[in-house]
């Protein structure tokens, strides 16, 4: 399992790195020209970039099995990666319910409207950072006897045993409103925008419309399902097999073998992402096109010539 995240990590690298760092130029080129979801997507894209840049720590680790970085840096990279997770939940969900709510009510999107999506996008951080806080606490609140114990860090570390009915209500709470209920907006969001679809007397441009924002919200739906799921099936009973409330061999080893797969493909969204905005987003499209980059390149060699 070392190997394996060390591969995983290294494939998504690269790509994430560079996928990112492009959608956060285009997202600030055209952040005045739309008025669909950007803001969100510029904090999906940073959260994608966080974790990305915490990837060549966690490689050296699986690589070489020990942990110089001290202590806290290793708390830090762990609290990082679960922070990028339930943030891009919590932002493919906002990308999602803007388009839906710009599709059905496209007259009171205003620009007062986008200046709500920065308080939306401070509050989700806020709400991820602090539901997040559990993650490392209960692997620094474990008083290991272990000696070699300073040079491990992730899935090596030692998980605290808070209690039986402790460890259910924290399981509960994390899949309930990271996961269940953000799946379920993103169904509603879906399922409406669908309907609206079949509605007899829509206009050519409006049935367009449509769509995209069908596209672009079904496509965060994939996303879930494809990096999400797996993990949230995994979870409570990875949770529940390292806490020893799970101790049948067999299918303690199970679990153990498949959570570590599930967490590879939650990490897979760092790159999946910005494939999202390429397909889903035609103004990243267009500022991605050669012709655009020559027009703005042309623009600015005449302006600084002014």
């Amino acid at each position: 399992m070392q190997y394996l995240y060390a591969v995983t990590y290294a494939v998504i690298l690269i790509p994430g790195l560079i996928g990112n760092v492009l959608a956060l130029w285009v997202f600030y080129a055209y952040m005045k020209e739309t008025k669909r979801a950007v803001i969100f997507m510029i904090n999906l894209a940073i959260a994608d970039l966080l974790q990305v840049l915490s990837l060549p720590l966690r490689i050296f680790y699986y690589l070489n099995k020990s942990w110089p970085f001290g202590r806290f840096m290793c708390m830090f990279c762990f609290y990082l990666k679960y922070v990028n997770m339930y943030a891009s939940i919590v932002f493919l969900v906002c990308i999602s319910v803007r388009r839906f709510l710009y599709l059905i009510y496209p007259f009171k999107f205003t620009d007062r409207k986008r200046a709500s999506d920065v308080y939306v996008s401070v509050v989700g951080w806020i709400l991820v950072c602090v539901s997040c806080l559990p993650f490392p606490l209960l692997r620094i609140g474990n008083n290991s006897t272990d000696s070699d114990a300073e040079n491990k860090c992730f899935a090596d570390l030692p998980l605290l045993d808070i209690g039986t009915t402790n460890s259910i209500l924290a399981v509960t709470f994390a899949e309930l409103f990271g996961f269940i209920t953000p799946l379920a907006v993103v169904g509603y969001c879906s399922w409406r925008t669908v309907m609206s679809l079949k509605e007899p007397h829509s206009a050519s441009h409006d049935l367009g419309e449509k769509k995209k924002a069908l596209k672009m919200i079904l496509t965060c739906a994939f996303v879930f399902l494809l990096c999400f799921a797996p993990y949230h099936l995994s979870f409570p009973l990875d949770f529940l097999a390292k806490a020893n409330k799970i101790q049948r061999c067999r299918y303690k080893k199970a679990i153990l073998t498949f959570h570590p797969v599930a967490l590879c493909l939650a990490s897979m969204n760092c790159c999946l992402d910005p494939v999202i905005y390429y397909f889903t987003t035609d103004e990243f499209k267009r500022r991605l096109s050669r012709q655009d980059i020559v027009d703005c390149t042309e623009l600015e060699m005449f302006n600084n010539a002014s």
